[in-house]
């Protein structure tokens, strides 16, 4: 309600814009056209003087008849060119005035479900750890066991609340940020990246096979880092025993493409628009098993993105695996 109620007053201000632009050139337009109308109109007919009678005519009523007429005729022409520019600027200033606001707009609604989507995940661990609490203190024979695997039980919950905290900074520190210009590897990056995550792969007999070729981008490395660690997190996550992680490198025109691939059970088409909305978690579609996490890995990989000019984009196959593509500018 107040965006439509700023739409229509920030129509209101275009028309009357739009208006005073019209009425000032009508006027113009009068004045000019009036004056060009009379000088044009001769003052003898057939080199006659105009207070001669000729037929029974009296030509100097004539012409200021003529005059008046056709000064008229400009006078309400130009006023139903107003009339119309008033209707048509109307709808049209509504609809610039809506254009206006629709970023605006946009923001207000994301802001409102990530405020609702933050709070719900924010008060599974709450409640959790309030009802355990809950039960372990009307317990009167609570053992000094109980009490460690209480404190072990909340202890996780406030893990997560910690997880899901530094994931929101992260999310609003890469947001609409740019990023530091330096000259990164890719392949070092890459490695690093790996070898952050080798524990996990290994515990799953995954091979990730890393790109031998070297490229060079501009931005910040730690950020690049943390971008390829959430892809092959998840990569490792929702992929089956055994499998391989291939990640590959190419460089098209001033670009460099990279891609992460794996052999998990792939997306559902359904899924693949919303799989960088934040909170968003696909699990069905991608794993039999419980993942954890609160679906801010990839929104803050595609802000990361984004804030070095670049892109990331994702096809999968239902069954056969994912690929994610990130596109970032050469140095």
């Amino acid at each position: 309600m107040m965006i439509r109620s700023i739409a229509v007053k920030l129509s209101a201000l275009y028309l009357l814009i739009i208006m005073v632009i019209s009425i000032g050139f009508s006027v113009a337009i009068y004045n000019i056209s009036a004056r060009e109308i009379v000088r044009s109109t001769p003052n003898t007919v057939m080199f006659k003087p105009i207070t001669l009678m000729q037929d029974g005519v009296d030509i100097k009523s004539f012409r200021d008849e003529w005059l008046a007429a056709s000064q008229n005729a400009l006078r309400y022409k130009l006023i139903w060119l107003n009339i119309g520019t008033l209707i048509v600027g109307a709808g049209l200033s509504y609809f610039l005035a809506r254009r206006t606001l629709r970023p605006i707009e946009e923001a207000f609604v994301a802001q409102g479900r990530f405020t609702a989507d933050a709070s719900h995940e924010l008060r599974t661990p709450l409640t959790a750890m309030r009802t355990s609490i809950e039960v372990g203190l009307r317990n009167p024979k609570l053992t000094l066991r109980d009490s460690k695997l209480l404190m072990q039980g909340t202890l996780e919950e406030i893990q997560k609340l910690s997880n899901l905290a530094n994931g929101l900074l992260k999310l609003t520190r890469a947001t609409g940020q740019q990023q530091a210009e330096q000259v990164i590897d890719i392949s070092k990056v890459l490695e690093e990246s790996n070898s952050q995550l080798k524990l996990a792969a290994a515990n799953k007999d995954i091979t990730v096979v890393l790109p031998k070729n070297t490229m060079q981008v501009l931005g910040d490395a730690i950020s690049l880092k943390e971008l390829f660690v959430i892809l092959l997190d998840n990569a490792i996550k929702y992929s089956g025993q055994h499998t391989t992680i291939d990640v590959t490198a190419r460089q098209q025109n001033r670009t460099a493409i990279i891609a992460v691939s794996d052999q998990g059970r792939g997306i559902k088409a359904s899924d693949v628009p919303h799989i960088f909305d934040r909170f968003y978690r696909a699990d069905s579609s991608r794993s039999r098993d419980h993942i954890e996490g609160y679906g801010l890995g990839l929104p803050i990989a595609e802000s990361i993105a984004e804030a070095h000019d670049g892109s990331i984009e994702v096809k999968s196959t239902p069954g056969e695996g994912s690929t994610f593509t990130v596109r970032l500018p050469l140095a």
